[in-house]
Order: structure tokens, then sequence, then C-alpha cells
């Protein structure tokens, strides 16, 4: 648990130790369900930033989909944005979704100054890097670390809504559609490929069938995301590291050929038991596909 709470609290930050599939598989596998980092000298969101609970197919998600409105799930740095009698007042990062860090310097120059809006909203959204910017994510969320506003002005970085509390609208769409009035670009309005996405987001669009269906601890339960699968890439097996765990157990190790699975470089992959080994005919020097999915860290899955 002491790692994967070092390891969001490096996500956050923008300089992750570890792939957001492996997070994913780990948290999984260990139960680790905090979300965001644990902020003590930050500043309280107005209204809650809750997560979005992952599925990895939309059998998983349950019989209410097609009442769901579909948007793509971005991949940088989510933020909060408040404004109070019209003027823009605060920005704050993500943290753990009740307290983030204060950057309303920062976020003043991706954001209107000024909305046509009585009273005190917070509309979340996030930060993001084109996708043809390498490690795009970690370009968005780091630039909200700089000490030097120089430096953070010249990123080629836009602020991209998604959400506004209260509404006054019956629809999220609708809540969307004045966003886009009011000067903001929503996730309605990205064009397909400008941005890195890691997945679908999937929401209820009557706002108040959303609100009647009320939040668990960490999630909303009118809303959630579909996270991508990515596909495998080939390499060579050059070795097997037999490894002895604390129980006793003897667990092999592929060592790869190193190989770019997305934004990371793998070279060793989970190959289970000799059972494993044996039912997809691995040899040394054989060509292998590696995969990083959401649910599991590397290993390979077939022998090309």
């Amino acid at each position: 648990m002491q790692f994967l709470e070092k390891a969001a609290s490096a996500y956050y930050a923008g300089t992750p130790i570890i792939s957001d599939e492996e997070f994913d598989a780990l948290s999984s596998e260990y139960g680790y369900d905090s979300v965001g980092h644990k902020i003590t000298d930050g500043v309280s969101h107005r209204f809650r930033m809750y997560s979005l609970q992952k599925y990895f197919s939309l059998e998983d998600a349950g019989a209410l989909v097609p009442e769901y409105i579909s948007s793509p799930k971005l991949d940088g740095a989510a933020v909060s944005i408040l404004y109070v009698s019209g003027q823009y007042a605060m920005g704050l990062t993500r943290g753990d979704g009740k307290m983030g860090r204060d950057i309303t310097d920062k976020l003043a120059h991706l954001v209107p100054d000024a909305i046509g809006l009585d009273g005190i909203v917070q509309i979340t959204g996030e930060v993001v890097a084109p996708a043809h910017i390498p490690n795009a994510r970690n370009y968005a969320s780091g630039a909200l670390n700089l000490k030097d506003m120089s430096e953070f002005i010249e990123r080629d970085i836009r602020f991209i809504a998604y959400d506004i509390v209260p509404t006054p609208f019956d629809y999220w769409t609708n809540s969307l559609v004045a966003l886009t009035g009011l000067g903001f670009t929503t996730v309605l309005d990205v064009p397909e490929g400008l941005y890195p996405t890691d997945g679908i987001v999937y929401r209820i669009n009557d706002n108040a069938k959303f609100a009647d269906l009320g939040y668990t601890a960490h999630h909303p339960r009118g809303a959630f995301a579909l996270k991508e699968v990515k596909s495998g890439v080939v390499t060579k097996l050059l070795d097997v590291d037999w490894q002895v765990g604390k129980s006793g157990v003897v667990s092999p190790v592929a060592i790869l050929e190193p190989v770019q699975v997305g934004d990371a470089t793998v070279s060793r992959a989970t190959l289970h038991n000799i059972e494993y080994i044996r039912s997809l005919d691995l040899e040394l020097g054989c060509n292998v596909e590696v995969i990083r999915s959401g649910e599991i860290i590397p290993r390979i899955v077939r022998r090309v």
C-alpha cells in the first residue's frame, strides 16, 4: 500500500513512476481504492471531484448503458475552476478530490476571466496537451508544477471542460452547450485524435436522474469510464528468470528484448507458471506478443 500511495502521489504530480495500466492492475490486486493523493496544505474544492468507476467492457457496466451519453476520456490533469458572481476566483488541482493545490495564477491563462453566471459555480475539466507531443499527459500535468510562469505560458496546453455544478439545466449535454457559449471548449467539442485519450466516459444525460443515483464513497453511480485495452507488441524472448516469492512459490519472469509498449519500455513480463509456458509453446529466442492492458501488468500472451 505504501508503494501505491507513492505511485499515486507521483502520478498526480505529473512524474509517474509506473504506467497507468500497472497502477490499475496493482490497485485491483491489492484492493487499493484511494483517489488522488492526500493534500495536507491545500484548498477545499467547492464541490468534491469524484473519480469514475472503471470497466473494461460494456457488459460489466450494467443495463443502464443505453441511457448514457459518451464522451472521450481525456488523458491529462484534472482541475477545478471556481467562479464567483461571474468572475474567475480560483483554480485547483484535483488532489484527492476533496482538496487540491492552488494553481489559480496558472489556470488564469487558460480560462475566461469572466462568465455570465451569477452565484458560485465550479467548472471541472482536464488540462491537456496535443497528442503529437511525446508523453503528452506528463507534459500537461507537469506544467502545473512549474515555478517559472513564463515557461508555463509557453507550454502548448488547453483546458477542456466536462462539467459544471450546480447546473440549472435538465440535461448534461445542455450544460456543456452552455459552457461552449461561455467561452470554454468542452469534451463534446474536441476533434477526435487532437488530444490523448485513455478510454470513453459514459454519463447519464438526465441531470436529475444522475443526482438521484448518488455516489459511492469514491464514484458517482451515474457515470463510469470504459478503459481501453491496448494491443500487444512483438519482441523476442531472451531468457527466463525464476523467482522465489516470500511464500516459497517459484514463478517465471520473461526477460525480453526491450520494446516500446504504449508510453513505456518493457523488458520483463510475467509468465505465471511452467504450465503457462508450455501452453504457449515458448522457447528461448522465439518471438512473442506482449501486452499491457488495464487489467494486468506486462505479460506474454502468445508465441508469434
